[in-house]
């Protein structure tokens, strides 16, 4: 089970901060928005660590915001009745926008080499673009799989404090090198598992 399978228990958290928002007046594509704002900040954050392992406090902070920022979109939406086609959309375009900005500060600030950099990139794409397949072959939405976008976040928001914490190298990588490691080899394997299951609903 991925964490993503646990959204329907989250609202215990982002209902009442989903009402914080509805009363300062915030819309859906705001918060949205804000979340795209805080992964950009928290790659900057990546990108300038590696000499400096402080700076992963701050990227770890705001790759927290991103994560609670993004899960309440969904149900400031819902409580204003704005839940529409156009606001799933730019959700899951910024999601993606998310991810690559975190990846990208991780790979170019030195953690992996580049070419697990792009194997981690293709892996989380591919799962993120199964998902939403699924939904457009009228399958709905996919979020099975060994990893979500939930699971990776946590894994790297662990990583990340693990590493500001103990950054020596553990067979030549970071902890945080190894965490990009780990959600390469279980995003591929997500694909393959969502590949096989929408072929088998077809």
């Amino acid at each position: 089970m991925t964490l993503d399978d646990l959204r329907s228990r989250s609202h215990a958290l982002t209902e009442p901060l989903a009402a914080l928002a509805t009363a300062a007046g915030a819309s859906p594509n705001q918060i949205s928005i804000l979340s795209m704002i805080f992964a950009l900040v928290a790659g900057g954050f990546y990108y300038v660590s590696f000499s400096r392992a402080a700076y992963l406090y701050p990227a770890a902070l705001f790759l927290l915001l991103n994560a609670v920022f993004d899960a309440v979109d969904g149900a400031v939406a819902r409580k204003v009745g704005r839940a529409e086609a156009r606001g799933d959309f730019l959700d899951h375009v910024i999601d993606r926008y998310a991810d690559m900005a975190i990846l990208s500060g991780i790979v170019f600030a030195g953690y992996v080499s580049e070419g697990v950099g792009i194997l981690a990139v293709m892996g989380v794409l591919l799962t993120s673009y199964l998902g939403t397949q699924a939904q457009a072959l009228s399958l709905g939405r996919l979020y099975g799989g060994v990893m979500g976008r939930a699971d990776r976040l946590v894994i790297i928001l662990g990583a990340t404090v693990a590493t500001a914490l103990f950054p020596s190298d553990l067979a030549g990588l970071s902890i945080l090198g190894w965490a990009v490691v780990l959600i390469t080899v279980a995003s591929h394997a997500t694909a393959l598992q969502r590949i096989a299951l929408i072929w088998r609903r077809l």
